[in-house]
């Protein structure tokens, strides 16, 4: 089964999370239910990846000021058939920023399920977004896509001077929490 990776990942971070289980469950319950969650034609919803892309230090974060959704936010898209939500997530992270990353564990950083309003031939739908925390792995400078109408290295410490998505905070507290995942 194509989706059984995805379960073991959720499962484990479900595990890890025991306050969101709720979350979990629910994200569970749509990925055993829809043999096509990996499709961006799938309604109501599809699996997304997302990255919590830091700098070498560890310090600021990379944010993307999102064309369509006109917010701050962290980088990711639709897995396109691709059933490994990392790799899904490090593609979009460097299609969006043309900078080269590694991510910085294989575990799951964080899950969301957030509501994208109908656009176009889109109906209103949701993206249970699988996110992974990224670093980058040379050269800082990044190249805007675009998917963005702007790209910026938000430091940690002034990251709510840019977003109020409580998704984003969520991020930056597990980021803080965590001992920066051994990045120095």
């Amino acid at each position: 089964m194509h989706r059984r990776g995805l379960i073991g990942l959720l499962e484990d971070y479900g595990r890890r999370h025991p306050a969101e289980s709720a979350v979990v469950e629910r994200f569970l319950a749509f990925v055993r239910e829809h043999e096509r969650c990996f499709e961006r034609d799938c309604f109501p919803g599809h699996v997304t990846g997302s990255s919590w892309l830091v700098n070498g230090a560890g310090t600021h974060v990379l944010l993307t000021h999102h064309k369509k959704l006109g917010r701050w936010l962290q980088l990711g898209g639709h897995a396109d058939g691709e059933t490994d939500p990392l790799l899904a997530a490090t593609r979009e992270a460097e299609e969006e920023s043309g900078l080269a990353v590694e991510p910085v564990g294989e575990a799951v950083f964080d899950v969301d399920i957030h509501e994208i309003p109908a656009r176009g031939p889109d109906p209103l739908h949701l993206h249970y977004d699988v996110r992974f925390a990224l670093r980058c792995r040379e050269n800082e400078d990044f190249r805007v896509s675009d998917e963005s109408h702007d790209l910026a290295w938000v430091p940690l410490a002034n990251l709510s001077e840019y977003t109020k998505e409580e998704s984003v905070l969520r991020m930056a507290r597990k980021w803080a929490d965590s001992a920066n995942f051994g990045v120095a």
